[in-house]
């Protein structure tokens, strides 16, 4: 898993002028590899409880969604497209890692996505 997110994830990121065109070339390439690398975090995150959780939330937080796919996000206009990709983002992720947390609190890994949730 290691190998493969450190490995095969990319998502390229090109100025917003160019990827504002839904049917761009460049704008499908970057919607592709984003989901790509969703897909690849629902998966990682389906070793939860086989592998150890601080492996898993790694791997999964820190550098998927972290490095990867909070750019795309960030940079992907305020929206529809952003709420989906949110909504796919928070779907991948195991309840059990919030049942221990007090009210308005979350995981140090998610302190950047649950700011742009704020925005």
């Amino acid at each position: 898993m290691k190998k493969s997110v450190e490995e095969d994830v990319f998502i390229p990121l090109y100025p917003k002028s160019t990827v504002e065109d839904k049917s761009s070339l460049r704008s499908k390439f970057q919607e592709r590899r984003f989901w790509s690398a969703v897909k690849l975090l629902s998966n990682v995150v389906l070793w939860d409880g086989i592998v150890q959780e601080d492996k898993v939330r790694d791997l999964g937080l820190s550098k998927l969604l972290n490095r990867y796919l909070l750019l795309n996000i960030i940079n992907t206009p305020l929206g529809p497209d952003n709420v989906e990709k949110c909504n796919k983002v928070v779907a991948c992720l195991p309840e059990r890692w919030f049942q221990d947390l007090k009210g308005g609190s979350t995981l140090p890994e998610l302190l950047n996505f649950c700011q742009h949730l704020q925005q």
